[in-house]
């Protein structure tokens, strides 16, 4: 069994596409097979190779190891479409000798203005089959005058087309439903219809994963493989990922490249489990491996409704990864800017007070400025929280860090019976003056954290306002 993934490089991935490789790579590895990565770069103008070094950093980075394609060389290469141009000639010259494919020498005006006829009478749009009757000395003589043209598949008559879907079930497709489509552009490269096919059975692929807008390309790919021989793979199609508003997801609704991503510090472990159970259903909800999640992976529990996206739920897998860190990789992956701020001495402490408020490394860095840099002024509301809980409450914190030093229990318990204040009276103006904000860490840390001589400063600045 071989599965594949197959992008093409004009642009980062996103959350759509990594899904198509998550689900092939766990598929592949459920099934004791090979994961394989293709690069589709036959778009000239809009592939750069700095897109495919990101794609690769991005797979690694995920965990997402290929078996074979690009550094993983098992014979059926080279793994980049561009490089594979004299293979898919070849193809087109078993289908010329057969009369499969014909040249088509209308125009793109020409081709738009059929199509608007087509609409307009309530058709649909397909090629008319303009050039199809052209015989070999028209087209010859065409092609000698210095016409450009592309090569046409001749579409087969009352054929029925007709696949069994991973995901979805039976499909079926009239022939006379499809116009002849092109398998080579004018500049004699070939597009993605023509190309990916014939690679996913030169390369052995047996298992195709993919977006369900490729249903219609089946159809058309499956009689490519017909006519030339070549074997037809098992195609699956998953629901696409839409946004909260059901339209297809974008960067409106959350969604950010994995390269985003990884800037923002997300964690490789949680847009995996994330992603995993968008759209395919696990019965055991824990935090998950990869090898892990690939032993419960199965095709059948693919979903065939579209699957929504919801960042809280993203960032509830980012807190759950967190909480399987170390310590030590807690602080590592919090950064520079934090390691700056924080004192040795207290990393320890401050990584276990800070942890359940943070999501990101910039929460981090949020934290670590309150408590060793200078959080600010307060505004309206917390100013209004300080001057009614007044110059009184904070003297007598002060009195009692004096005979306590800063054992939060004792203050509490000195306030409680001195003042006659507890609950939300008793603690929101102390958090409010020690960090600016009315959430966050729990009291009895930040009095460890903040010490004795930080402590006196900001509560004697409480009681000046």
């Amino acid at each position: 069994m071989k599965a594949r993934f197959c992008p093409s490089p004009t642009g980062y991935m996103h959350l759509g596409n990594l899904r198509t490789a998550l689900f092939s790579a766990l598929y592949a590895r459920s099934q004791e097979g090979q994961f394989l990565l293709r690069i589709e770069d036959t778009d000239r103008e809009r592939s750069d190779s700095k897109y495919t070094r990101d794609i690769f950093q991005d797979l690694r980075w995920l965990d997402l190891q290929w078996s074979e394609g690009p550094e993983h060389d098992k014979g059926n290469g080279p793994y980049f479409q561009s490089l594979r141009q004299d293979l898919y000639d070849k193809y087109y010259e078993q289908l010329e000798k057969t009369n499969l494919v014909y040249p088509c020498f209308c125009t793109e005006e020409q081709l738009k203005l059929a199509r608007k006829i087509q609409l307009s009478s309530g058709k649909p749009p397909r090629y008319a089959g303009t050039c199809a009757n052209l015989t070999k000395e028209e087209a010859q003589k065409r092609i000698d005058a210095g016409e450009t043209y592309t090569l046409r598949f001749r579409v087969p008559k009352h054929k029925t087309i007709e696949f069994d879907d991973l995901v979805k079930g039976l499909h079926q497709f009239k022939s006379d439903d499809i116009g002849d489509f092109i398998v080579r552009r004018t500049n004699g490269t070939s597009p993605f219809m023509y190309c990916n096919a014939i690679d996913d059975a030169l390369m052995g692929v047996t298992h195709v994963i993919r977006g369900e807008d490729h249903v219609a390309n089946t159809a058309n790919q499956i009689m490519i493989l017909e006519a030339l021989g070549l074997p037809v793979p098992r195609y699956g199609h998953i629901s696409l990922i839409l946004g909260f508003d059901g339209a297809p997801l974008s960067k409106r609704h959350g969604s950010s490249s994995i390269q985003e991503m990884r800037r923002d510090g997300l964690l490789p472990g949680a847009i995996i489990n994330y992603l995993a159970r968008l759209g395919h259903y696990y019965k055991d909800n824990s935090y998950m491996s990869f090898k892990e999640l690939a032993n419960q992976f199965k095709e059948k529990h693919l979903s065939k409704s579209p699957a929504k996206f919801d960042q809280s739920q993203l960032l509830h897998w980012q807190k759950v990864a967190i909480s399987h860190l170390s310590l030590e990789e807690v602080w590592e992956w919090m950064g520079e800017q934090v390691h700056t701020l924080v004192p040795e001495s207290l990393k320890e402490l401050f990584v276990k007070t800070v942890i359940p408020n943070v999501v990101v490394p910039d929460d981090a860095f949020f934290w670590a400025n309150i408590f060793f840099g200078d959080f600010g002024s307060f505004d309206e509301e917390k100013m209004a929280i300080i001057k009614q809980a007044g110059q009184q409450f904070y003297e007598a914190t002060l009195e009692a860090l004096a005979q306590h030093g800063n054992d939060y229990q004792k203050i509490v318990n000195y306030l409680k019976e001195k003042l006659g204040v507890k609950g939300k009276t008793l603690f929101m103006p102390l958090r409010v003056a020690l960090t600016g904000e009315t959430h966050g860490p729990e009291l009895i840390h930040i009095f460890e954290l903040l010490g004795i001589d930080r402590l006196e400063r900001r509560l004697n600045y409480a009681k000046s306002l």
